[in-house]
């Protein structure tokens, strides 16, 4: 998907980023169990980050042993009794398969290409999903739909844009909840949701100035590049506290630490390495 919600890892506990990293194990056994060997290969960080805050359970998790699918000659620690995966699993699957159909709409010759291609590849997958979490899917497509018609338009306004993208995340909270906790968490994903797509739009500003394509902060900024800096970092700040905001309402459960290392830590790292110009770098060595 994006994959710009990772821990600062040099700040987490030995057992807290064995704990970590055996989630994210966990998370890739679960799109394989639940929609195939296909969906695997779109395992990201940011679903694994939902997976922790879905999770209501209140012991430690349990690891268990298991082959690694990517590396056959070695066996891996997993996490298997996280309570947030397999919804994680599902939403990570419908989330996957339109930003793919995203990209063939709106991208280059060779990016459209590519995410047909792999938009094929996860539709059987996509389909398994969708049928298990309908309403999750509906609120995508009408979200998509509605980001569409504000990039036709190019649409200046920021929070419009950012909005409709993260209903999309905040979405993936438990529906019919009702509860405090479930509204806490709603909070938590929307404007998590807003700080991803507001970071992945600086992150493409460029790019997508070459080929003239729509990007909200271009729109809103036709000026200089230090004006766009400034407002941009100072909204992402405003959403990031918002976000911090709704975790402290809720309980921590098993994975506060590694919870707690993201949105003060691993976030405003990512942050600083994109408006550095470093992160592409970063993200390629998988740190």
């Amino acid at each position: 998907m994006f994959g710009y919600v990772r821990p600062h890892r040099d700040e987490l506990k030995v057992r807290e980023l064995r704990d970590y990293e055996a989630l994210y194990c966990g998370l890739c056994h679960a799109l394989g169990r639940r929609h195939g060997f296909w969906a695997r290969f779109f395992l990201n960080y940011d679903f694994t980050f939902l997976a922790m805050v879905l999770d209501q359970g209140t012991g430690r998790p349990e690891l268990e042993r298991r082959r690694c699918p990517a590396r056959l000659w070695c066996t891996k620690k997993y996490c298997a009794s996280s309570g947030g995966l397999a919804a994680a699993a599902d939403a990570g699957t419908i989330l996957t398969y339109w930003k793919l159909r995203d990209t063939v709409r709106d991208g280059g010759f060779w990016s459209r290409l590519a995410g047909r291609a792999l938009s094929l590849a996860l539709r059987p997958a996509y389909r398994r999903a969708e049928r298990l979490r309908p309403e999750y899917d509906r609120t995508v497509r009408t979200c998509l739909e509605e980001l569409h018609a504000l990039e036709d338009g190019r649409c200046p306004s920021l929070d419009r844009t950012a909005d409709t993208f993260a209903r999309i995340l905040s979405a993936a909270a438990p529906s019919g909840e009702g509860t405090a906790r479930g509204r806490a968490l709603e909070q938590l994903l929307y404007h998590l949701g807003r700080w991803i797509y507001l970071v992945d739009a600086w992150d493409d500003l460029e790019e997508d100035r070459q080929r003239g394509a729509y990007n909200p902060i271009a729109a809103r900024f036709p000026g200089t590049e230090e004006d766009n800096r400034s407002y941009l970092r100072t909204t992402l700040g405003h959403s990031l506290n918002l976000a911090r905001s709704a975790w402290a309402l809720l309980e921590p459960g098993p994975w506060g630490p590694q919870v707690d290392n993201i949105l003060y830590l691993g976030l405003p790292l990512v942050e600083e390495l994109v408006f550095t110009g470093r992160w592409k770098a970063v993200k390629k060595r998988k740190q």
